[in-house]
């Protein structure tokens, strides 16, 4: 412990100074929705974009950094993150109006997005009041709900590079498809200029309303969970969405110690207890290799697996329950 601890020490002693805050050896599982996971080297928490900014072409090239939200759909391997982790929070959460545009910080909640364009009359935004996460996270994976994704009201996002160069990219450089982007994996998102339209506020309220029920009745939304766990199939015709590939090969309800296969939505896992990032992640390998057995198609993670694997190994597979599947 006393050489991690040095190491520890030692690698804090080289970041460059910033008006933000550094905190060693930081607990990530009370930020992510999981509530599990390992620790980070060192948790840098930035003032604002300039400080960012500043810190990423000051930074000794060989620190490794990993940014991070709300956590939201996000799995920490329990030996935790190496290096340094950014956690984009205040600073990046502001959401703004401007006319028939919003302006939103990478770190604003994507509810917080259809919150503010509801009040001022905005529509086409709803979308992401289905969307447990941030807008960085949104911007990366080009997330949607409920019939919209970011790539279809996005205007234009600014990003820094590796080095602490600022970038402005509009729809068409993003890159989007299907739940991604192909903008570098080492750019991290400041901000999106989002495009909307005039609508009623209390029909916008009312979609809002309608996409908050559907929620609630169709998935565990108040479980430990990190949101839908795989990507739907592409390039399979007439393929089934990914939970009902889950639900014909037999795995909802299936567990691995406290990690399980929601029962009411079975793209989701969930942590019913004191699940490890290793438990759930091995889980949702055992789902995948079921479902290639059943089916012949090969499921995409969607949730994001980050930092170093534990040397203990998971809990012991448990059979599904013979309860009744239902439509989600």
């Amino acid at each position: 412990m006393k050489a991690v601890r040095k190491a520890m020490t030692s690698l804090i002693e080289r970041l460059p100074a910033v008006r933000g805050r550094y905190t060693e050896d930081a607990d990530l599982a009370k930020t992510t929705w999981f509530r599990c996971g390992g620790p980070a080297e060192v948790l840098f928490r930035p003032a604002d974009a300039d400080d960012l900014v500043e810190f990423l072409a000051s930074r000794p090239a060989d620190v490794p950094v990993t940014v991070i939200g709300v956590g939201s759909n996000l799995l920490i391997r329990d030996g935790g993150v190496p290096g340094v982790v950014i956690r984009l929070a205040r600073g990046f959460t502001e959401v703004s109006v401007e006319g028939e545009q919003l302006r939103a910080g990478a770190g604003a909640l994507d509810l917080n997005v259809a919150l503010t364009a509801q009040q001022a009359g905005l529509t086409d935004l709803e979308f992401f009041s289905g969307i447990p996460g941030t807008v960085g996270g949104a911007l990366r994976m080009n997330a949607g709900a409920y019939g919209g994704e970011i790539k279809d009201v996005l205007i234009e996002a600014e990003a820094v590079d590796p080095f602490g160069k600022r970038h402005r990219l509009d729809a068409a450089a993003m890159g989007f498809s299907y739940r991604r982007s192909t903008v570098p994996a080492g750019w991290i998102f400041l901000s999106a200029l989002l495009q909307g339209r005039p609508g009623d506020p209390a029909a916008i309220a009312q979609r809002m309303a309608d996409i908050r029920k559907s929620r609630e009745e169709t998935q565990p939304t108040r479980a430990r969970t990190g949101g839908s766990t795989f990507k739907n199939p592409e390039g399979h015709p007439g393929a089934l969405r990914a939970w009902q590939l889950i639900d014909k090969a037999g795995c909802r309800g299936l567990r691995i110690g406290d990690a399980m296969v929601s029962d009411k939505h079975c793209n989701f896992l969930i942590n019913t207890g004191a699940a490890t990032a290793t438990d759930i992640e091995t889980l949702g390998e055992e789902v995948r290799r079921r479902v290639f057995e059943n089916s012949g198609i090969r499921l995409d993670w969607e949730i994001r697996r980050i930092g170093v694997p534990s040397q203990r190994g998971p809990g012991a597979v448990v059979e599904a329950g013979p309860e009744a599947g239902e439509t989600a």
